[in-house]
């Protein structure tokens, strides 16, 4: 998945740890049926305890879910290590090929920090913060994307499918397909797509939609996305479209359709019935002193995410005593995300001082209404968290889907639960029982926290179990068998 999602992924038997401080083996040239091309890799570094170095498995749906795919078509996954001015030779790990990609210090600047994050970001979240446009950006990011696409081209068999992954690498088909066009070419968004207002801003706008109509498919989190998508194909590209297909001049049949990401829900839930979880959950409730209801928000630190709104109105329900805060505690997890950009120190030092405020003016000592904590947490503690929530918030201002809501459905197997849900989330398409709210409308935001809280139990158990057989319904296995199929490439789960 993105990394702009949390996800709690279910603990594999066998991490398919490496102890091998050189990897070896690398994947033969040509030889793969499947790959996956995705800024990370899906190995993080690991130091083991006789202090060698080593690989192991990432936490995160989209690895959970391609994970058995690679394996089972001989794939390759295609991929950033996650530091810069680093080379990696192409190695074997636990059955599937490893094929680094090298970025250099400025790239990281440009490209990611650059071109990825601080224009595609904003500008595909409704430019909740304005977007920058830098040529020496772009310039950078079609030369990484290049280097994706090559790096594909030499791994994948006549033939092959090739499923590249999101925002950072969007030119990446039309690149591979010049090269390479006997492949079957698959793209998934991970974030919304925006609408042509915005769209035409960017100053590489055809250059931007010509990349992305290098694939066969192209996947988007919700079908507004996917409309956007198409009316810019026929505005910029003058290629003629019908419902969910897209007639390409060279005689290729595009589909564009959306196809909403989900969790291992399975996973998360025996996670969260774990013994460890739920004493974990009950001694989080104690640490915050046993209120009568615990709000909880997971975020990453990010503009999107609505951190500013939802605080402000928490601080206003505590003020006026709506919520009673010697009784209610809202915690509140931030965890850290692109800490040297400037922006987002900017939106840490405004949470910080809103919370501070809020607890100086209404808490008391040893008892603060807000519990907010910026820092990130293992699996197990966001289980926990879960468990011991009664109303989980999930309020951005735009997200793609927002995993975390997903999450806590599967994890919270009580159905005393409730979920207040942002409308401009794209989970909201699928969570149609939760509390939903504008989260613009400070007034309104408050009012559904307060009916999420006060709602009677059986309405609560109605909401959760609906909820609830609509994730476990369409998990993440789910998912990729859609996109897959639709693909043409046979899938066994």
């Amino acid at each position: 998945m993105s990394e702009d999602q949390l996800s709690i992924p279910s603990a594999p038997a066998n991490d398919g740890r490496t102890e091998d401080p050189v990897p070896r083996d690398a994947p033969a040239a040509g030889t793969s049926q499947f790959v996956v091309v995705a800024n990370r890799l899906p190995v993080d570094r690991v130091q083991n305890d006789d202090d060698s170095s080593g690989w192991a498995l990432s936490p995160g749906g989209l690895v959970t879910a391609l994970i058995p795919v690679m394996k089972d078509h001989g794939g390759t996954w295609v991929g950033w290590v996650g530091s810069a001015d680093e080379h990696i030779q192409p190695f074997t790990f636990d059955g599937y090929g490893i094929m680094p990609v090298d970025l250099s210090a400025q790239e990281f600047n440009e490209y990611y920090e650059g071109m990825s994050n601080a224009t595609f970001w904003p500008l595909y979240h409704d430019c909740v913060e304005h977007p920058e446009y830098h040529r020496e950006w772009w310039d950078s990011y079609m030369e990484v994307n290049q280097r994706f696409a090559t790096a594909a081209a030499e791994v994948a068999a006549p033939g092959a499918t090739v499923w590249v992954q999101d925002y950072q690498l969007q030119n990446v088909p039309a690149l591979l397909r010049q090269m390479r066009p006997d492949l079957k070419i698959g793209f998934f968004l991970h974030i919304p797509f925006p609408p042509s207002e915005l769209f035409m801003q960017l100053p590489w706008r055809y250059q931007v939609i010509s990349g992305l109509l290098g694939s066969d498919q192209i996947g988007f989190q919700d079908p507004g996305s996917a409309r956007n998508f198409a009316h810019l194909v026929r505005r910029l590209a003058g290629m003629r479209t019908q419902g969910d297909r897209i007639f390409s001049p060279d005689g290729r049949v595009i589909l564009a359709r959306a196809y909403p990401i989900s969790i291992d829900a399975q996973g998360i839930l025996d996670l969260s019935r774990t013994p460890q979880a739920r004493a974990e959950a009950e001694q989080l409730r104690e640490d915050l002193g046993n209120p009568d209801k615990i709000f909880l928000g997971v975020d990453r630190l990010d503009y999107t995410k609505g951190l500013r709104h939802r605080v402000r109105a928490f601080g206003e329900l505590f003020t006026s005593g709506q919520l009673d805060p010697m009784r209610n505690v809202y915690l509140q997890i931030a965890t850290p995300t692109r800490e040297g950009v400037a922006r987002y120190q900017v939106l840490r030092s405004i949470i910080d001082e809103m919370v501070g405020r809020i607890n100086s003016s209404v808490g008391r000592i040893g008892r603060s209404p807000i519990e907010y904590r910026h820092a990130s947490y293992p699996k197990m503690a966001l289980a926990a968290m879960y468990r011991a929530a009664d109303v989980m918030v999930v309020t951005p201002l735009r997200d793609g889907m927002n995993l975390v809501a997903k999450e806590y459905v599967a994890s919270h197997d009580s159905d005393a639960g409730a979920l207040v849900l942002s409308e401009f989330a794209g989970a909201s398409l699928e969570l149609k029982q939760a509390y939903m709210v504008n989260p613009y409308d400070l007034n309104g935001m408050k009012n559904q926290l307060l009916r999420a809280a006060g709602d009677t139990h059986a309405n609560h158990v109605r909401r959760m179990r609906s909820m609830r057989k609509q994730v476990f319904r369409h998990d993440i296995d789910a998912w990729a068998n859609s996109f897959l199929t639709d693909l043409g490439t046979e899938r066994s789960v």
